[in-house]
Order: C-alpha cells, then structure tokens, then sequence
C-alpha cells in the first residue's frame, strides 16, 4: 500500500523562518541552477528566490540552519538526483541535502549553493511478504508511523515530533522501541542509493556489504523491518522546581533497575521563563503498564499531565520538541553508562547555570536530555555498522539543546554547549564511569566541530577507505555535515 506524505510544516513556522533569513528577491537564475533545470525531468523543479517554495524548501526547525541558496531543487527521481549531483560535481558547486529539516548544525543540511530538498520522497510502501516498510528520504516519523497505523505495525524510529527520517537513520536513531529491537540503523535491510557518480543502486548486506556499512552518495528510499504495534500507553508530564528532587530520584531508580524492555523514559531539565524544570516523557509498549514501573513518576505532584493509552502517533506527538521551532539551536552531546543520582545533581547545576547566564543572552529555552536505555541494547545487531563503532560499552546518549533569538550570540552559545558537555563528561568519569575515556559520541547530537575520530572510532580509517574508493573526486565533500 502506498501512503502520500501530508507535509507538516506550518504556515506559522515558514513565517518565524523568512523573518529570521535575510531579505530575499527575484533575481536573474543562476546558471548552474538553469542547466538542472534544464536536464531534469518533469518529475522534479527548480525553486528560485521570490518563489514561495523556494522558502519552504530551505526551511529548518532550527532557524539557525537555514542558509540563502542560489536555488531549491525539488527532484522527484532518483535519476534526477544522480543528474543534479552530475552537475554540481561537473561545476564544483557546494550544494546541500536536506530530508526533515531537522539537523542542528548550520550548513550540515543547508547551502549557499544548489540546495536539494528532499519532499517529493514521501512514500511509505508497506511489504507484507517480508514484513519491512519501504520509507522516503522526505518524510518526517510523524507521518511514517501514521501511515503504519491502520495496518498494525511500525519500525524503529524517532520519539519526538518532527524529526526528519534521513539524517536520524544515517546517524544511528535510537528509539522508544531501542530495548527491544536495537537502533534504527541496526533494522535496516536495504537502501536505495544515488552514488557520487550518479549511479541509482540498491544497497544491501549481501550486495555490496562494504557500502552498506558506511554508505557514499544520497539515499532516497530507506528498507525496515516492521514489527507488531498495539496501542501504547505514555505522554508528558510537567513538573516545576520544587518537585525536581523527587524526579531525579525516580529517574535514576529507573535507569538501574527496570529491565522491561518496553518501558522507556526521557527526563529532560529545563530552564524556562527564569526557572528550572522537568518535561517527563513516559513510554509503554502496550496498552498499560505493569503495576510499578512508572509509580514513583505518577506520584510526583505535576503542573500538567498528558498520559494514557492512545495510538503510537499520539504519543510522539505529545513530546513538546516543535515548541520551539523557528528560534536559533545548537546540540552538544557526551555518552555516559549510568545516571547516577550525583550526575543527575551536575545536571541540574549546569540547567541553571547556564539557564541564567544564557537568559542574559536571548536565550529562550535551556534543555538537559537524561535517556536511560537498557545496557544491552548494542546487542541486537551483530553487524558492524558506521555507528556505533563499541558495541560491548552500554553507552547512553544524552542531548544539550539551547535555543535563542538573536544571530549577534551564537557562539556564546556554541561555547556554552561545549562547556557544559565538558562539565558533565569530566563528573561521569570522575565518579568511575571511566570506561568513557575515549568513547564514542552520538553523531545526530554531536556539536559541529566534533572530531570524526569521536563519532566512528576505530570504524573511521575504514569509512575514508571506502569514501575515496566510492568518491575520488569528492563530489560529496561539496556538501555539509561531517567531513570524512
């Protein structure tokens, strides 16, 4: 069955963003921009400024990562894309990719150049024989997994609103249903793949198992396994200052003693509106869970409360994530292997530390993501995959998320993020979580600048192998993201 992608981008959220670029008019096309246009088929279409698609396309969540293009390229095969990336490599001119929008990191999915926006991928085909879903390069999960819905079944993906299906896969992707099946990248049978050179082929283990593991070029189509979905049982809960004791302790109970692996939190400590503060997102892989789980979390007196059982979708949809679309961000990340309660403590001083200073600054929203999973979850996959490259340490993400409003203090904000992380890497190890030393980082959290050798480890030598092999003349090396 085939589902259209019902595209979620506001009209609210176009407006924050083209008050927040610079001033865009009509002007004469560019001519790297006239020769796509010229070379694509009816299927795709090139968006110049002064068009009203030419800002939706460059559009991110985070304002911030949004960049001016000499035009948007819309490609509707992937024929076309291996055309336009033929062109920009021909010309040498920078050019960018863009799936959901949602990369934190200024230029990783946005140029000055030719920028390709991905929305015309927006498929979801579901394939009952092999029980996978064929998912577009375009899409968001939001509408992966209300597409799934009628036929009872879903895939491992995002847990918040609006994030992008491309650059989550390709970076790992963990999950509410992680404990259970592993990451995203670990349920992929399949890629449908558009090399440096132009060539359209499908990526598989048994195909081509080198290209599989650290994939060159644009991927269009992405093959995962599906897996039973009942309803599930979650939501949000808000809690203010004087409770957060009582969630720091229900936190780290949780992260060392529950082993369903249906059940998963994330605690986040924020800092809003000049206070500190917990948004408490609960999971349950089933209509209701067992008694105990999730007592210590109901109990703590709260300011709203948003939990029940409900379809998969709305539970994503409770998260508060799109709050702040439309403002200025930046990640930063450091993996640990417990939360302990001290650690939980260092998080809270750096939410309010850096909540105050930073409110100085046009800081709008300070945020601290605790993400217990359980220790085995490396374990699903026995494949080496890009990331992550140490399967044997039960590393954690954990995600610092700023947002402001004014261009004039980004790196007081970039400088804050990496401040923070050191803080919090520097109290994990000091209290015996020395096993982090060295140890890899989440890519889709991981600040702009981070060393690839602190991404993908010992897999990185592997990884420029291959890119050179796959990208002589790095043509990918025209785009953003991280540079191997």
């Amino acid at each position: 069955m085939m589902f259209a992608h019902r595209t979620l981008v506001t009209l609210l959220s176009l407006t924050i963003l083209a008050r927040a670029l610079p001033s865009v008019e009509e002007r004469d096309p560019e001519p790297v921009c006239e020769q796509i246009a010229n070379t694509i088929s009816d299927s795709s279409d090139v968006y110049y400024p002064g068009h009203p698609l030419y800002i939706k396309g460059v559009y991110h969540w985070a304002s911030s990562s949004a960049q001016l293009p000499l035009c948007v390229v819309e490609p509707g095969t992937p024929a076309d894309v291996g055309i336009i990336l033929g062109i920009v490599g021909s010309t040498r001119t920078a050019f960018a990719v863009k799936g959901g929008g949602h990369a934190s990191n200024p230029g990783f999915s946005s140029t000055t150049g030719v920028h390709i926006s991905m929305y015309r991928f927006s498929t979801v085909t579901y394939n009952s024989a092999d029980q996978t879903a064929d998912i577009g390069a375009g899409l968001i999960w939001d509408d992966v997994y209300a597409a799934l819905e009628p036929l009872n079944v879903n895939v491992v993906g995002g847990r918040v609103t609006g994030v992008g299906v491309a650059g989550f896969i390709l970076g790992g992707g963990y999950s509410w249903k992680t404990n259970q099946h592993g990451l995203t990248i670990d349920t992929v049978t399949a890629y449908e793949l558009v090399k440096p050179n132009g060539d359209v082929v499908t990526v598989t283990k048994a195909s081509d198992s080198e290209l599989f593991f650290g994939l060159k070029g644009i991927v269009t189509k992405f093959t995962l396994q599906t897996f039973p979905q009942t309803q599930v049982w979650g939501g949000l809960i808000t809690i203010t200052a004087p409770f957060i004791p009582d969630v720091a302790a229900a936190t780290a109970a949780f992260a060392a003693n529950v082993n369903d692996p249906k059940a998963s939190i994330i605690t986040t400590y924020n800092f809003l509106l000049g206070q500190p503060g917990i948004s408490q997102l609960l999971f349950y892989d089933g209509p209701s869970p067992p008694a105990g789980i999730f007592d210590a979390f109901l109990a703590i007196p709260y300011f709203t409360k948003d939990v029940s059982t409900r379809s998969y979708v709305s539970l994503v949809q409770s998260s508060p994530a799109n709050a702040t679309a439309g403002l200025r961000g930046v990640f930063n990340t450091v993996s640990v292997l417990n939360y302990t309660p001290a650690l939980l403590d260092v998080i809270l001083n750096e939410t309010i530390f850096w909540g105050t200073t930073l409110s100085l600054k046009s800081g709008a929203f300070i945020s601290y993501d605790v993400e217990p999973f359980l220790a085995n979850i490396y374990s699903h996959n026995l494949d080496t995959t890009a990331f992550p490259p140490v399967r044997s340490l039960g590393l954690l993400p954990f995600n610092i998320y700023y947002a402001w409003v004014l261009s004039a203090f980004d790196d007081d904000f970039h400088s804050a993020a990496k401040a923070s992380a050191a803080t919090v890497y520097s109290a994990a190890v000091s209290e015996g979580q020395s096993s982090l030393l060295g140890a890899p980082v989440y890519p889709n959290y991981a600040i702009s600048d981070t060393p690839l050798a602190n991404i993908y480890g010992s897999n990185l030598p592997a990884l420029q192998t291959l890119k050179d092999s796959i990208d002589p003349t790095n043509i990918m090396g025209l785009a953003g993201g991280f540079k191997f």
